[in-house]
């Protein structure tokens, strides 16, 4: 066999002294088969490195166990720790993990759906951000979202981001700021944690000021564009609720650079909570979302979806047991945890 080319069943087949059948036999486990026969086999496939191929498998009705998790980027801490979560709740029930990153382009999040599609695995799981990609329409195998409304038949699983925007902004007045600002990705009737904030506001009768800057921004850019936002309305903010905790860390340093005490005279809260950034900024005051919880919700409404009934063996509160079918998806508790800068 030459060098360069992968085993195939027949070579296999060769070196074991047996029939394709055989192989076959032994490699599915079928029938009687002498356990001189099996150790013959299995001792080829050692020998020659042969890896079943997992799509000739699913074209024979059979699972790939592999599961396709597509995010926008694993650099960012949130999807960094969620995939980190997904792929071992996974390891653990047997599936490999295949994980796909948009990079916040829409023509790339098709590519990877329709190879994943083209490579049968059993399920997928999509946290990526872009809008209009109809290709999710056309799935006809276990779909699961992660804070991502794509349809109301698709399970979503998310915590509750209105709490959280509620929370977020009623801990800034309780410690004194009076024209609190939103910094968010994207804003809109979709972003619920921003809705969460005006209605704080409202509540108080102050104006909302709200500031975009998109997580897809490249790195080295992305500091300056929030520095512009900030500049553009500084004389009428004295606090700001970043939706998440990397533009937080950003309005800090933009804080720091115009010197104003944090939190004395400018107050920042943010929100995710990865373990990644309360390292990195200890004294930030954030939004804890229960991240493990989210990854093991969505795993297991989807290998429940995968095998047609419930799915146990995971370590959750029982207001997150489901059933297959399951497409309501209650909203995850979420926790303010206090540190130093507001």
């Amino acid at each position: 066999m030459p060098a360069h080319r992968e085993p195939t069943l027949a070579d296999v087949a060769e070196a074991a002294g047996v029939s394709l059948t055989t192989v076959s036999r032994v490699l599915n486990n079928r029938g009687y088969l002498s356990r001189e026969t099996r150790d013959r086999v299995a001792a080829a496939v050692s020998r020659l490195g042969y890896r079943p191929n997992q799509v000739a498998r699913a074209l024979h009705g059979k699972s790939t166990r592999s599961v396709g998790l597509i995010v926008p980027t694993v650099r960012l801490p949130f999807f960094g720790e969620l995939a980190e979560h997904v792929e071992d709740a996974l390891a653990n029930h047997g599936y490999r993990t295949f994980i796909c990153n948009s990079m916040g382009k829409a023509d790339r999040e098709r590519g990877y759906l329709d190879l994943l599609i083209s490579h049968r695995v059993d399920g997928i799981i999509s946290g990526a951000h872009n809008e209009d990609i109809p290709e999710y329409d056309k799935v006809r195998m276990p779909l699961v979202t992660i804070d991502r409304m794509l349809s109301p038949t698709i399970p979503d699983v998310h915590c509750d981001n209105e709490e959280g925007g509620r929370i977020a902004t009623t801990h800034l007045l309780s410690r004194g700021a009076r024209r609190p600002a939103l910094l968010t990705s994207r804003s809109g009737a979709h972003n619920m944690r921003e809705a969460g904030y005006r209605s704080v506001l409202a509540e108080a009768g102050i104006e909302p000021v709200v500031l975009t800057a998109d997580f897809h921004i490249p790195d080295a850019e992305r500091p300056g564009v929030i520095r512009n936002r900030l500049d553009a309305v500084a004389p009428i903010i004295d606090a700001v609720f970043a939706t998440d905790d990397l533009s937080a860390a950003d309005v800090l340093e933009w804080a720091a650079s115009q010197g104003l005490a944090v939190p004395e005279e400018f107050k920042v809260v943010g929100f995710d909570g990865t373990s990644a950034m309360r390292r990195a900024v200890p004294g930030l005051t954030t939004v804890q979302q229960p991240i493990a919880r989210i990854a093991h919700r969505a795993v297991q409404i989807l290998l429940s979806q995968i095998h047609g009934s419930y799915v146990g063996g995971f370590e959750e509160e029982h207001d997150d047991q489901v059933q297959v079918g399951d497409l309501v998806t209650p909203p995850l508790g979420i926790a303010l945890v206090e540190g130093r800068t507001a």
